[in-house]
């Protein structure tokens, strides 16, 4: 092949080494431009098809259904977490694939995805503050408070410019995000002293989080590093990411009183049915049922006569 493979990402390798994968990746992409979907979640198939490729040596319709299953039983024995998301994820990028390419009866075929039973795990207060004090950078302190405080998406917060906080109107401009919806946030009373002073002492251009991607921003791995790195420095010993402080946000709103459908607004969720799941986590007052006709006539027992 000519190519070092040192350096290389793993969908570079394919289209290097697998005859016919850079003229499909090439199509899919500006399939997902014209039809205006979400480039990470191309990403994301390609390097799931760019691995089995590489695995048999050739691109997934030359593969056979009893090679596919073979491979995705590996795939569920191996993964350790609940959510089985390397799984998962080679499944559903599989079916974009396939549906892509006119097999949509091999998409159907393919093993059905279980939903996931297992609560999201929520940081209480003290932990999280906890948390937030815990990296020695100003930025990365920032980074997590913010994620926190916004309820945000990994890659919302490393898509965030500096034109997208509005300090006066207080509010977070979220653009483009899954299901390809912009929304407003809150921008947090604190948070907004926390930018300022980020701002001020780091001066980041375009971007909020300047990282070392092509195009300045921060990536989604070295996201993953801060809230890692950051946890190792506390006592906190449950199984959480960076994720974990968006569940923790839905549920804690809910807590304050801010009712389900608000809250599926701010998360960005395009179902209810998928905001409804924190009520499970939440703990919430419980209010003793009641007939409303009572609360119309406050402090006075009910006797048949409304007139009085």
């Amino acid at each position: 092949m000519g190519r070092t493979k040192k350096g290389l990402t793993i969908v570079e390798r394919a289209m290097a080494d697998i005859n016919g994968f850079e003229k499909v990746m090439r199509t899919m992409e500006q399939q997902v431009v014209m039809r205006n979907q979400s480039k990470s979640t191309l990403g994301n198939y390609m390097r799931r098809i760019a691995a089995i490729s590489l695995s048999f040596n050739r691109l997934p319709e030359h593969i056979s259904d009893d090679e596919i299953n073979e491979y995705l039983t590996g795939l569920a024995l191996a993964s350790k977490t609940p959510s089985r998301s390397n799984f998962k994820h080679m499944v559903y990028g599989l079916r974009y694939y396939f549906r892509h390419i006119g097999q949509g009866k091999r998409a159907v075929n393919l093993p059905p995805i279980r939903e996931d039973n297992k609560l999201p795990v929520i940081l209480n207060q003290s932990e999280l503050r906890e948390l937030f004090s815990a990296p020695t950078l100003l930025k990365h302190r920032v980074i997590l408070s913010l994620a926190y405080s916004a309820g945000l998406r990994s890659m919302e917060l490393v898509n965030l410019k500096i034109a997208d906080v509005d300090f006066e109107r207080k509010t977070i401009h979220i653009r483009k995000s899954k299901y390809r919806k912009d929304r407003i946030v809150p921008l947090s009373d604190r948070i907004a002293i926390g930018l300022r002073k980020y701002l001020d002492a780091e001066h980041p251009f375009d971007f909020l989080f300047n990282g070392k991607q092509p195009n300045g921003s921060f990536s989604g791995t070295g996201l993953s590093w801060v809230m890692r790195e950051a946890l190792k420095k506390t006592s906190i010993t449950k199984e959480v990411n960076l994720h974990s402080l968006r569940h923790s946000y839905a549920t804690h709103l809910l807590e304050q009183g801010v009712n389900i459908v608000t809250l599926k607004e701010l998360l960005g969720h395009a179902d209810i049915a998928t905001t409804l799941i924190y009520l499970h986590v939440a703990k919430c007052d419980i209010i003793k049922a009641h007939s409303p006709f009572d609360r119309l006539y406050p402090g006075k027992p009910c006797d048949g006569d409304n007139s009085k």
